[in-house]
């Protein structure tokens, strides 16, 4: 792509957005089944629905350009995805893989939302106000969604995970003592 123009930048800013999101209706499911908090496990399923929500939003968006929604890959999220998938594949305590799914799925949020916030702004620059209300609208769900597992995270999931550390803690602490007290 030449970098010529900005309606030329913002289409191919609308085309990683649009990949991101069909990598993201796959990637979600997955880290749904991997979860086992039940809160975080509909929070994922909750986004999944948005997400396919935010795929029809851009391919509304394409359609009112007149282009095409496909061409590109984005290799953030692809990046982003597999980072995530290397939690699903961990084994270990629920809580602490709670928590690292969490991560996750926030540095997803994060990034999309970057990429939202930018490709708003575009159509703002550009005339494009029904695109610009769309961008926003998903915005604001992606911010929602960060928030929502602002709140698994700080009201359950990591105290948790924490409480998991101070349990080991204490057993190692107890079996060192064993030792230390059979030698004697």
């Amino acid at each position: 792509m030449s970098m010529d123009s900005l309606k030329k930048l913002y289409i191919d800013e609308l085309r990683d957005l649009y990949s991101a999101e069909t990598q993201l209706v796959k990637a979600l499911p997955k880290m749904a089944k991997k979860a086992s908090s039940p809160e975080l496990k509909q929070a994922f399923e909750d986004h999944l629905e948005e997400t396919k929500g935010h795929v029809n939003r851009l391919e509304e968006i394409f359609e009112e350009l007149e282009e095409k929604p496909t061409g590109k890959t984005c290799k953030g999220m692809k990046g982003l995805i597999e980072e995530g998938e290397e939690v699903i594949d961990e084994n270990g305590d629920e809580a602490v893989l709670d928590a690292a799914l969490i991560g996750a799925a926030q540095r997803v949020e994060h990034y999309e939302m970057a990429g939202y916030g930018t490709a708003r702004t575009f159509a703002t620059h550009l005339g494009e106000d029904n695109a610009a209300d769309l961008l926003q609208e998903t915005l604001d769900e992606e911010g929602e969604a960060d928030k929502k597992l602002t709140e698994i995270a700080e009201e359950g999931i990591n105290f948790e995970a924490a409480t998991e550390d101070e349990e080991e803690e204490t057993r190692q602490r107890s079996s060192g003592m064993k030792k230390v007290s059979s030698r004697r």
